[in-house]
């Protein structure tokens, strides 16, 4: 079934390779990497106004800048997970890891 075909339901996946190429292509691999991205700026975005604190606060926390902020948030660039762990410590969230089996 083609991914337009029916206007009630469509299949995703179909959708995502029409549009970013199937698994292990070049394309592919690149939307996922600005999805994931984008994705971890939103956490630290949405975690942020939640703790009630500016970006620039938030940079000051763990010695950058504003900007800086501003471009993880909009998932212009994504930070080491160093930095994350900082970001996340500075707004006063707990990070927890669960295995799936």
């Amino acid at each position: 079934m083609n991914a337009k075909e029916d206007k009630d339901f469509f299949d995703v996946s179909a959708l995502i390779d029409e549009r970013f190429g199937v698994k292990g292509t070049p394309g592919r691999a690149a939307a996922e990497e600005q999805a994931y991205a984008f994705y971890t700026g939103q956490i630290i975005e949405d975690a942020r106004k939640k703790a009630h604190i500016t970006q620039a606060e938030l940079a000051r926390r763990i010695g950058s800048d504003r900007a800086y902020i501003s471009r993880i948030e909009s998932g212009k660039t994504e930070p080491k997970i160093s930095t994350f762990y900082r970001i996340m410590n500075a707004i006063g969230c707990k990070i927890e890891f669960s295995m799936m089996l």
